[in-house]
């Protein structure tokens, strides 16, 4: 004979019942289930639940350990992992933002790497500048190019040598 549950289930049989019905995962409904079956009496034994379950014995007891140490939060608890530490931090990154706020800035990515090269000896990705620059950082390599008044006029005598001239023409009043 399996072992009797010695826990008290705090949210109620329509809250789990509610909650299962709104999961999106597997992994949510599978540990809600569980819950909403002892709460409702349909599982009153370890092994029982298990079997239900379709997991090994010592799964359920690792998920009811969870339960107990924090209730719902912890059993539902999904951790991630922290993922690799950022190449360019610190020191470092400071810099480089001081200097994409400067008026000369770089006019490329590339320009970002190979200054990372020589300042810090530092071997970095473009993609990996691309996305700390352009995601992270949010800022804009391209500095606009001032366009001097001469060339503004000259457009504007152009067009309306080649478009508005030709147009006045076949105009009749």
């Amino acid at each position: 004979m399996g072992r009797p549950f010695n826990l008290e289930i705090s949210e109620s049989a329509e809250y789990l019942s509610k909650s299962l019905k709104k999961a999106r995962t597997a992994f949510e409904k599978e540990r809600l289930q569980m819950l909403w079956w002892i709460k409702t009496g349909q599982a009153t034994q370890h092994q029982e639940l298990s079997r239900m379950l379709g997991r090994d014995g010592s799964t359920v007891t690792r998920w009811l350990q969870k339960y107990r140490q924090g209730g719902l939060a912890k059993l539902l608890e999904v951790k991630a992992s922290p993922g690799a530490t950022p190449k360019i931090q610190g020191e470092m990154r400071s810099q480089l933002e001081e200097k994409l706020k400067c008026p000369e800035g770089f006019s490329s990515y590339g320009e970002i790497v190979e200054w990372l090269k020589q300042e810090f000896d530092l071997e970095v990705k473009y993609q990996t500048v691309y996305r700390l620059v352009h995601y992270q950082l949010q800022a804009k390599l391209k500095i606009p190019r001032p366009v001097s008044k001469q060339q503004d006029e000259q457009a504007i005598n152009l067009f309306k040598k080649t478009f508005l001239t030709p147009l006045l023409a076949f105009k009749t009043f």
